[in-house]
């Protein structure tokens, strides 16, 4: 089967690897940077392939020949790249994370008969697919926590933080407003709000606040309260709150000694060589997921938990792995025939079907990334 990965960045790579590592696989990759298709090793069956993604005639050249896509292009061109996807009626797994919403995609993937499974990460993505799994279960589901958040092991001032993932889709979660839903309300609150220190063993301290990283699930599943929160060490919160409302990640234009520049333009060439995640660098995700609900009158919890590192025999970060592996796996259940349900398909249907919930844990299991899970009666 002739795989085609859109994007070769920090977990586009990792993802082009893993696939091409499969016998079953011919793998193509694109993007727009040589020096990114270059990181890729020589000796791995890969076509690489300089083009503009974000131009849709280049796009269509490179779907042409291809049976099924992985899309990891950034946040912000993620929603034309996948919708030129889908007319090109191409299956598709995405992990863009953009900002729109993905089911005024659904009709157009239902006419060309096409299964786009979306958010396709670690959160959003697991974090979904468990929650739709849970969800079957319990006779009533009442509350669905996610804390979820890749970091540096060591901590260097000021910002102790490496992005695992698109920089400029970090940025996307200090300003983009949190959805989550409240005693069945749908309630919109900044990015950074509420902020509260949550302990994980292993790991100590961190601090979580509001992120828009609940997605599909507040329009999926019927669960009365729903919330996802961003991890970070203690006191990240602060010094991006002076940034956001100081307005280095405004989008909007400003003159400069006679030159127009966008703030965050600005802020991005001056924060990215700190967040890079250099190769070598150690880091870890780590994710809780809490379920909580009814199941034959009786009060269930069901928590999974998730505490990855990065693989010093790959040299493959933990984020790349986590939301990678995930995609990879899920692109070997719709390659399979397992799961063929057709339209815009987030995590969370996939987890309404436990065969395929057991193909995607195994799936992960087997590359290194596994998901606790521990099942309490409340009551």
């Amino acid at each position: 089967m002739n795989v085609l990965v859109l994007g070769s960045g920090l977990v586009g790579r990792p993802m082009a690897i893993d696939l091409a590592n499969d016998k079953s696989f011919n793998v193509t990759v694109a993007d727009i940077s040589k020096q990114n298709l270059d990181r890729i090793p020589s000796n791995l069956p890969t076509k690489k392939i300089e083009k503009d993604i974000s131009s849709p005639d280049q796009l269509k050249s490179l779907l042409n020949d291809c049976d099924i896509v992985l899309n990891a292009v950034p946040g912000f061109m993620g929603f034309n790249t996948l919708k030129e996807i889908i007319k090109a009626k191409k299956n598709v797994v995405d992990i863009a994370f953009f900002p729109e919403n993905p089911f005024d995609l659904d009709e157009l993937a239902k006419q060309n008969n096409v299964t786009a499974v979306v958010d396709c990460g670690v959160a959003p993505g697991m974090s979904n697919l468990l929650a739709g799994y849970v969800d079957t279960i319990l006779d009533k589901t009442e509350t669905i926590l996610i804390y979820v958040g890749g970091l540096p092991l060591v901590r260097e001032y000021p910002y102790e933080y490496k992005a695992g993932f698109s920089p400029i889709d970090v940025i996307e979660e200090y300003t983009r407003p949190a959805r989550y839903i409240e005693n069945g309300v749908l309630v919109i609150r900044p990015a950074l709000s509420d902020p509260e220190f949550v302990n994980f063993p292993h790991v100590g301290t961190l601090e979580a606040f509001n992120s828009d990283g609940l997605r599909t699930l507040a329009y999926t599943l019927n669960a009365p309260n729903m919330k996802e929160k961003t991890l970070r060490y203690p006191g990240h919160i602060e010094k991006m709150l002076v940034l956001r409302e100081s307005g280095f990640f405004s989008q909007d234009e400003i003159v400069v000694k006679g030159i127009k520049i966008r703030p965050i333009d600005f802020t991005s060439r001056l924060l990215f060589p700190m967040w890079e995640l250099k190769e070598g660098d150690e880091e870890f995700t780590v994710m809780q997921i809490v379920i909580e609900g009814i199941k034959n009158k009786k009060k269930i919890r069901y928590t999974y938990n998730l505490l990855d590192r990065h693989n010093e025999e790959t040299n493959i970060h933990s984020m790349a792995r986590t939301t990678g592996y995930t995609a990879t796996t899920v692109l070997r259940l719709l390659a399979k025939g397992l799961f063929d349900r057709k339209g815009i398909c987030p995590p969370e249907y996939i987890g309404q079907n436990s065969k395929c919930v057991d193909f995607v844990l195994n799936g992960l299991k087997d590359r290194g990334v596994v998901y606790h899970q521990v099942i309490e009666t409340l009551e």
